[in-house]
């Protein structure tokens, strides 16, 4: 059974890892698909988009290896099309694009970087909310004793002094604190409910037998 422990971690493992992830998935993909559509009037053009799906499928793989931890079942990758073996050389560059699946891959990076910066930035808020209010009677004394001290009672017209200020923000990282894991929970399972969708469809027709992903908690 998933204690409170380790669903809250892997969720914030998950949410944290994939920002970065999102980024240089973002960069990549747009940025390849705008020189490859951009020079489609010369032969570079097909090559560039070929490379920017092989790089989206390697990216996809990162995102469907990570699934498993936060749905808790083992996620199906998608049946990409091989050059046969019998193809030329331009045959096997091309073959990225030829996979039904190319499209989701590179439509996933584009869709899903907001979705992971807004995780992102939800996972950042709780747990700098429920560490600094809950670590409030450790640093509040200090910094009335040593500077002008306004706390946030007082920034919102509560009051003022060291006490209230102590007692306002224990309760504060506590509310942090006891909503986290459903917080967290829902964002992690939104953002993996778009890679599950995008990600995780098997390609059409399918060619062969699905590969199947398991957790993958060392990496994410």
């Amino acid at each position: 059974m998933t204690t409170f422990a380790h669903r809250i971690a892997a969720d914030s493992r998950y949410l944290l890892l994939s920002f970065p992830l999102a980024i240089i998935s973002f960069c990549l993909i747009v940025t390849g698909v705008a020189a490859g559509v951009g020079s489609m009037v010369t032969f570079i053009g097909l090559p560039i988009l070929a490379a920017t799906a092989l790089v989206a499928r390697n990216l996809a793989d990162l995102e469907r290896a990570a699934l498993p931890g936060v749905l808790d079942t083992p996620v199906e990758r998608p049946d990409y099309t091989e050059a046969p073996a019998s193809a030329g050389w331009f045959r096997r560059v091309m073959n990225p694009l030829t996979s039904g699946q190319a499209v989701m891959d590179l439509l996933h990076a584009i869709i899903a970087f907001p979705v992971a910066v807004a995780g992102f930035v939800v996972t950042v808020t709780w747990w700098a909310g429920a560490i600094a209010g809950l670590a409030s009677p450790l640093y509040v004394w200090f910094l009335a004793d040593h500077v002008t001290f306004r706390g946030l009672p007082s920034l919102l017209g509560l009051g003022d002094g060291p006490v209230l200020a102590v007692v306002f923000n224990t309760a504060v990282g506590l509310l942090f604190a006891v909503t986290a894991l459903p917080v967290l929970r829902g964002v992690a399972l939104t953002k993996a409910a778009v890679a599950q969708a995008l990600l995780t469809r098997p390609s059409y027709p399918p060619r062969r037998t699905m590969s199947t992903y398991t957790p993958a908690s060392d990496l994410f």
